[in-house]
This record gives C-alpha cells, structure tokens and sequence, in this order.
C-alpha cells in the first residue's frame, strides 16, 4: 500500500497541482512537475542505491533540509511562473518522501 500511495503522488497528484496552478496549460505544467523527480539522482550516490527502508529525508544531497529551504522559499518569493512551478514540485516531492520516512517510522 506503501508504494502505491507514494507513486500515485508523484505522478497522479502531479497533475492536480498542475490544473490547479495552471488550468489553461496543464499539460506544460504537468510535464514540468514531472522533470522535478529528476532530483532524485541523487540517490545514485548511495549506497546501496536503493534501501526501501531509508528515508531519503536528510540523506540524500538535494534531499537534505537546507535544499528544501530554498524550495519552500522559492515556492513562495519566486516570481517566474515556471521557475515557482519547479520549486513547488520539488517541494511537494519533499513532501511525498517525507511520507514514506513517516510510514517508515511508525506503521
């Protein structure tokens, strides 16, 4: 159920974010959403690459909780449409790993 939760985010909430921020040109936003779980490369530097029960949260480079400051403030003071829709998605990708430290934790 986990790992069903966690993708539905990643790719089926996308696409609400997406029609909410940009109704007109979802699709656009949609795929920008999507370029966003490019940040996870960075879980090529571990290892092992993949630990189901790692949590990626403060483990991973652009995982770390200075990066996700500067998402949370680029979400919010970033006035390029595009560049704030980035920021947003990996903020909500924080979120969605953030998750799965949380089941991790205490299920």
């Amino acid at each position: 159920m986990q790992t069903f939760i966690h993708y539905l985010l990643h790719f089926g909430a996308i696409g609400i974010i997406a029609y909410v921020y940009w109704p007109k040109k979802w699709f656009k936003a949609y795929l920008i959403l999507f370029a966003t779980m490019l940040v996870d490369v960075d879980h090529l530097w571990a290892n092992p690459i993949f630990d189901p029960d790692r949590c990626s949260i403060g483990f991973h480079t652009f995982h770390s909780y200075p990066m996700i400051a500067v998402y949370f403030l680029g979400a919010i003071f970033v006035k390029h449409a595009i560049l704030r829709l980035i920021f947003i998605g990996l903020l909500f990708h924080m979120f969605t790993d953030g998750l799965d430290c949380l089941w991790n934790a205490y299920l």
